[in-house]
């Protein structure tokens, strides 16, 4: 009969453990594997990732290329299709009820409706950006929406040219 204190696992599925180091007569005697001198047989005998023998390596030796915007802004880009699965008892759609409901997953800063989908659902929609489609859709379902400005944007006036 199967007791848990009878168990045992299956022939060949454990190993003994290696024992470096431990006299000539275990097989991994005085060198313990590593061979006889150099630096792979030194304690912290390895070289750093990508270095290459002192050789300008691969990574300093091609161009750099483009380069990564620290200022950029992502835009959360959903479908009036997408605001027709939210839960019925949403009636604000924002970006920080998107975000609390987790039906929008990352880091955005602003907020874009597009008109892909049919909507049937009255929203009141605060976003940055909505398209012509999805702004008739919404009103179409019985809904607002609002045009958020978006922050740090100045529209500039436009200078009448000077004869």
């Amino acid at each position: 009969m199967l007791k848990l204190n009878t168990i045992k696992a299956q022939k060949g599925a454990t190993h003994k453990r290696k024992r470096l180091g431990r006299g000539s007569g275990s097989g991994h005697g005085p060198t313990a594997g590593k061979g006889d001198k150099g630096q792979l047989a030194r304690s912290g005998g390895r070289v750093r990732a990508g270095f290459e023998g002192g050789q300008m390596p691969l990574y300093r030796r091609l161009p750099k290329r483009g380069f990564k915007n620290i200022a950029r802004r992502t835009n959360a880009v959903m479908n009036v299709a997408d605001l027709e699965r939210l839960p019925v008892e949403v009636k604000e759609v924002s970006l920080e009820t998107l975000v609390g409901m987790n039906a929008i997953k990352g880091r955005f800063d602003r907020l874009t409706i597009l008109g892909t989908g049919e909507l049937t659902k009255a929203f009141n929609i605060k976003a940055h950006k909505v398209s012509a489609s999805a702004a008739e859709k919404i009103t179409k379902a019985g809904g607002k929406f609002e045009i958020i400005p978006i922050p740090g944007k100045q529209q500039s006036a436009k200078k009448a040219p000077t004869a």
